[in-house]
């Protein structure tokens, strides 16, 4: 397997599907990556040389990727967070905070429906009073 950025990328596929393993490389930003570095994208991983893995590296420095991309993502939502704004609240209690419904969906950041019911006596169960 390459490896790009402390990433293994898959051999098997072409540089421009592959760099999308990269955390914060989608399908655009793929292609851009391969454009500046010059490589072409229908080549497989498996068939780059050093020279073209080294160029890829360059280009993708200049990127905010990964750890980093992860970091700022987490910090963003403590900011949200801190300063109690709706969306912050919204992290907070664990709903969704894009203006989606909750009355029947959203379950996904709601977890497991917990159910609520009557709790019932055992003198009831059996039909004594």
């Amino acid at each position: 397997m390459a490896r790009l950025i402390g990433v293994e990328v898959p051999d098997q596929k072409r540089i421009g599907i592959a760099l999308r393993y990269i955390y914060g490389i989608g399908p655009t930003t793929a292609l851009q990556v391969c454009a500046k570095a010059s490589v072409d994208p229908s080549v497989r991983a498996k068939d780059l040389n050093d020279e073209q893995l080294s160029h890829l590296t360059t280009v993708l420095q200049g990127f905010r990727i990964e750890g980093d991309l992860r970091r700022e993502i987490q910090t963003n939502i403590k900011r949200l967070m801190s300063i109690n704004c709706y969306r912050g609240i919204r992290h907070k209690k664990g709903l969704p905070v894009r203006g989606q419904r909750t009355s029947t969906n959203a379950r996904t950041r709601k977890g497991p429906r917990k159910t609520v019911g009557v709790v019932r006596s055992k003198e009831a169960k059996t039909g004594k009073v």
